[in-house]
């Protein structure tokens, strides 16, 4: 999924923890927004099942999913989409916002927000603080700089 540091998930976790610390930093950035949105959508949905990611806390799953609820309210994206179409609609909206393609940017997000793409896209421009994605992305970075607890080889 995300690239960065040898790891998926790692560069997973050290890239959503600072940019959920701090939403003004993605402000006029939907692309990056994007990004990030697909990032805790996909721990959300499957850090704790990583082999190497079960000895975590047990407070771990219920954080991110509380965030990724938290991050779905503030987008309008419903609570019934399916992890994996919204991960992939949010890249999708992305790269098509990195090309200068909006409209096709839109059509990707319509495809997980009931045809409210346009909207959404407006929201990834401008995220309210997210106080839940903020403190489960950072539990999972903490989790992950906690050496000696578990190994991340």
């Amino acid at each position: 999924m995300p690239e960065g540091a040898g790891d998926p998930v790692r560069g997973a976790v050290l890239a959503a923890a600072p940019a959920f610390a701090d939403t003004a930093s993605l402000a006029g950035r939907p692309a990056e927004a994007a990004r990030q949105a697909a990032r805790l959508e996909w721990l959300a949905a499957s850090l704790v099942r990583q082999p190497d990611w079960r000895r975590a806390s047990p407070l771990l799953g219920p954080a991110l999913r509380a965030g990724r609820a938290e991050l779905r309210v503030a987008l309008d994206v419903p609570d019934s989409a399916a992890p994996q179409a919204v991960a992939a609609a949010m890249l999708n909206a992305a790269g098509a916002l990195e090309a200068g393609q909006v409209a096709r940017a839109e059509a990707a997000l319509d495809q997980v927000s009931a045809g409210q793409g346009r909207e959404v896209l407006r929201r990834l421009a401008a995220l309210p603080p997210l106080p839940r994605a903020a403190e489960a992305t950072s539990l999972a970075q903490a989790e992950l700089m906690n050496d000696g607890r578990w190994d991340l080889d």
